[in-house]
């Protein structure tokens, strides 16, 4: 909950009460475009794209210093267990996170954490999309600080970056007459991405900034302007905010939500609005949407090149090279992106990026699962990796599964195949049938087809079991539970 305002100021100088801000993170996002890295079940915001931290993980960590509420996290529900782990990996403690049971973009999503939080306190909530990538965190706070008593006074102040470059990429703000103090300045338009010569344009003109996809406003004043512009969002989120229930540490808003219309707080809102401000901010600010946005947020070598993993170039330029689990090695190649995983190799021209979408749904329309998942699969008690030689058609795969402490899988069964498990790090506590005994490392069980079971983690170690499934049908489908401590059905 939002009531009760705790803070996180680290040593920084607290705002007034009109100004206390809680950030809404919006988490949401497709994989699409950052593809293969970034996967539908697994996209760009829970990835460590620039830096060790995940951008979801940057997002909150850029909060320390600004006198805030804990944050609201709105994320897809498919997601949520990766945002719990995430969250704990850092030590955060989101005030709530909300799960859509379906994606509906930004507006909707902005709508359900006013909503929540409008009777109490009627704070400033600061939006910010959880997978941009700032270099300036100085920046990044003296703008909120500039921003909030806007927002507080009613106005929707969206955060301008100011550009370094004829970027085709991104959408524009339009600053009107008029600028006040720090630069901030009513909002003349919005503006798609232009093509080169209309951003050179804007370059050389002045006064039109990149939009950064980052907000702040009171609660009551986006509900009242997204009722007055899109009043079936506003009814649709209503209903699905008072039908919220609590799933473990979640909040799932009612099935309504399913019959909002899709929009971003952009169009939905600030392309109709006359309470728009706009906060010019040298942030170095990135949305990291493509693979030649990823790579000029990067470090490069005196050739130009990027990289990230096992990587050997040789007389290489201006290329981004990026390997996840084999050596990946690159010769005379100039203006490519190279991204290797574990079940799919991505060789595009850096200018044909945009053209991974059309892989993707290509990948969609054949059935195939590369764009939706990784080999490796998260799920709330760890993860389970898939090893690529194993064969599900070839009746058998090979999985590493992977328990933290104190965690365990559901007590099930499968109808079609059997189990064969051998402890390769800490000690696995097994249940199977009427039987409960313990595996230790270097020993190995079976677990039959139809017999019930279930596998727990009682150490202080993490838990690594190889599973070999082997029987004719190999998928999740074949999962039967019959108690499961996340509520999975």
């Amino acid at each position: 909950s939002s009531a009760g305002w705790g803070t996180r100021a680290l040593g920084a100088k607290p705002v007034s009460a009109a100004e206390r801000v809680l950030p809404v993170v919006l988490a949401g996002g497709a994989g699409t475009r950052l593809w293969p890295l970034s996967r539908e079940r697994y996209p760009k915001q829970f990835l460590p794209l620039v830096g060790e931290r995940t951008m979801l993980q940057q997002t909150l960590g850029r909060l320390a210093g600004l006198a805030a509420a804990p944050p609201v996290i709105v994320c897809h529900h498919d997601h949520r267990f990766i945002v719990a782990e995430q969250c704990r990996a850092v030590g955060e403690e989101p005030g709530a996170v909300v799960l859509e049971p379906v994606a509906r973009n930004t507006a909707p999503a902005l709508a359900l954490a006013a909503l929540r939080t409008v009777d109490a306190g009627d704070p400033v909530l600061l939006a910010l999309p959880a997978d941009g990538h700032i270099g300036s965190v100085a920046a990044f706070h003296a703008a909120v600080r500039r921003a909030l008593p806007l927002a507080a006074e009613g106005r929707i102040v969206a955060f301008g970056a100011t550009p370094d470059r004829p970027e085709t990429g991104y959408g524009y703000i339009q600053a009107g007459p008029g600028a006040g103090p720090g630069g901030a300045a009513p909002i003349a338009a919005f503006v798609e991405k232009p093509t080169r010569s209309v951003a050179e344009g804007y370059l050389a003109t002045g006064g039109y900034y990149w939009n950064s996809g980052m907000f702040a406003v009171r609660a009551s004043v986006y509900l009242a302007e997204l009722r007055a512009f899109r009043p079936a969002i506003h009814a649709a989120c209503t209903a699905a905010v008072a039908a919220e229930t609590k799933d473990l540490d979640f909040h799932r808003p009612g099935d309504a939500f399913r019959d909002s219309p899709a929009d971003s707080i952009d169009y939905a809102v600030m392309e109709h609005t006359r309470l728009g401000m706009v906060v010019p901010t040298r942030m170095q600010w990135s949305d990291l949407g493509s693979w030649r946005a990823l790579a000029e947020a990067l470090p490069a070598d005196k050739d130009g090149n990027t990289a990230s993993g096992d990587v050997i170039a040789v007389a290489a330029r201006g290329s981004h090279l990026a390997s996840g689990s084999r050596l990946l090695a690159a010769i005379g190649v100039a203006d490519l992106v190279v991204v290797e995983t574990a079940d799919a190799v991505l060789v595009a021209s850096k200018a044909h990026v945009a053209e991974v979408k059309t892989v993707v749904e290509r990948l969609r329309q054949a059935g195939r699962t590369e764009q939706r998942e990784h080999t490796t699969a998260y799920r709330p008690w760890g993860h389970a990796e898939t090893f690529p030689a194993s064969q599900a058609d070839a009746g058998f795969l090979v999985k590493r599964i992977t328990v933290q402490p104190g965690e365990s899988l559901s007590l099930q069964k499968h109808r079609h195949r059997a189990e064969h498990w051998v402890v390769v790090h800490g000690e696995a506590t097994v249940q199977r049938g009427e039987d409960t005994f313990v595996v230790a490392q270097d020993e190995s069980t079976y677990i039959p087809a139809g017999v019930l079971h279930r596998l727990t983690n009682r150490g202080p170690e993490r838990l690594d079991v190889i599973e070999v499934q082997v029987g004719p049908v190999l998928s999740e489908d074949d999962i039967v539970r019959y108690d499961d401590r996340y509520g999975r059905e």
